[in-house]
């Protein structure tokens, strides 16, 4: 095994890694997305479906991924070099790197307008705003929002000066305080949430909706939408858990922790879906609302309920929690790349990467008022962003990541950081077969190819 050691220092313990990487994969993704998708797609049989994919094309490749990172202690971009240099494979591999490290910077662009959306919901909710608030109202103060650059460009600011504040702490005084303190309070936030919705008259049928598969209502287009929750809501591709691996300690095992953070990560969106969808039966809303669901239909079913602007406000600060944990990561690969490369203070690095990212932010800002008419292949600057990204960047980084770990690094390498016995061999085949297919099937259909 590698005795190098990263620049950047190290995570104390496994905790502290599982806790790092389980803030970054869980995310808007589990909060936002899988709760309206799932509602989208017919509930329990799409949870099942997606519960498939986390583990047999989500955890192989999120394993090899931290073994990368691990391998090579440096920046995306560095490591691919490296370990290609130590496969004796061609060099160009390190522009899977470049992939994963742009990827990132480019998600927190138009992420970190979205967080911004919750911080300020929080302050809504608790002011009573949305107390008996109409559909109409709700989607009225929604509009607004959107509608005003001004608003926008302020709480798209404070987040961004947020993540950036905790990264430039580095890896211990920054990254790992943070989620040391953040991951603890988002599941005790969910536990809550989730203790508000068993006490509403739509408990049963939202837990039987999210739980009790109908086969009727799922088709092939539901399977490769679950499949690629699975794969995107694990944070992989993007550079964020190669570089969380990078600081982790040689006497961790990291299928082990890998683990733990997959099942962590699933965890949060069951709940997640567990204190929304009760809460939108019991006031008779339509579980298919589809992106707008905690934006627009939660205020109003929380404006209707005993207490509801208090729980309202906890759980946009756990939308904010969320995304926060998952934007540290997101960055991270940057501010890396600049500290190793450019030898820049990591401060340094920090204000450049997230001056840059914030200047992107301002075109998902502009994507929704003064710049709406302006498109690309018919899309906005946002929804050209989130495809680009979603659809292509990050499905191609995934397969690249599992064809280098199972082809063209070296078994004995593999084999050596790994150490996980019998069970090696189970991996190397879905990493080498099982999560390449699914991955690629996920990006022909998202190209419209299938």
């Amino acid at each position: 095994m590698t005795d190098q050691r990263s620049l950047h220092n190290q995570w104390s313990s496994r905790l502290a890694f599982i806790l790092a990487a389980s803030g970054s994969a869980i995310g808007l993704g589990n909060i936002w997305k899988f709760p309206y998708l799932a509602g989208e797609n017919g509930g329990g049989a799409f949870v099942l479906v997606y519960l498939l994919c986390v583990a047999a094309v989500g955890v192989p490749i999120m394993i090899a991924e931290t073994m990368l990172g691990r391998r090579g202690r440096q920046n995306p971009i560095n490591t691919m070099l490296s370990l290609a240099q130590e496969a004796k494979a061609n060099p160009a591999w390190h522009y899977t790197g470049w992939l994963g490290v742009i990827s990132g910077f480019l998600i927190l662009s138009y992420y970190s307008v979205i967080a911004g959306w919750s911080m300020l919901y929080i302050f809504k909710m608790n002011s009573g705003l949305m107390h008996h608030i109409s559909p109409e109202s709700a989607s009225r103060i929604f509009e607004e929002l959107k509608y005003s650059p001004e608003i926008q460009f302020i709480w798209h600011t404070i987040f961004m000066a947020a993540t950036m504040f905790i990264v430039s702490r580095g890896v211990s005084g920054g990254l790992e305080r943070a989620t040391r303190f953040m991951m603890p309070g988002l599941f005790v936030m969910l536990i809550l949430l989730d203790g508000y919705a068993l006490s509403s008259e739509g408990f049963s049928q939202g837990i039987s909706f999210l739980f009790k598969p109908d086969f009727s209502r799922i088709n092939g287009e539901s399977v490769l939408v679950a499949m690629g929750q699975a794969f995107f809501s694990l944070g992989l591709g993007m550079g964020a858990i190669m570089i969380y691996g990078s600081y982790l300690p040689d006497h961790v095992s990291i299928s082990k922790s890998t683990i733990f953070v997959a099942s962590a990560d699933t965890l949060v969106a069951l709940l997640a879906g567990v204190a929304i969808f009760p809460i939108v039966f019991a006031n008779h809303l339509e579980p298919t609302m589809g992106p707008g669901l905690i934006f627009q239909t939660l205020p109003i079913a929380f404006g209707q309920m005993p207490g509801g602007s208090t729980f309202g406000a906890l759980f946009f600060l756990l939308v904010f929690l969320a995304a926060i944990t998952s934007a540290i990561a997101l960055i991270e690969p940057a501010v890396a790349w600049l500290s190793e490369n450019r030898a820049m203070p990591r401060e340094t690095a920090c204000l450049w990467s997230g001056v840059a990212c914030w200047l992107s932010g301002l075109g998902t800002v502009f994507s929704f008022n003064v710049w709406s008419d302006v498109t690309w292949f018919g899309k906005n600057f946002f929804e050209l962003v989130d495809f680009l990204t979603a659809n292509i960047m990050l499905p191609v980084g995934g397969i690249l990541v599992a064809f280098f770990a199972g082809w063209i690094m070296r078994r004995e390498n593999s084999e050596e950081e790994l150490e996980m016995g019998s069970a090696y061999a189970y991996w190397r085949f879905a990493v080498r077969y099982v999560s390449p297919f699914a991955v690629a099937l996920v990006l022909l259909s998202a190209i419209d190819v299938i």
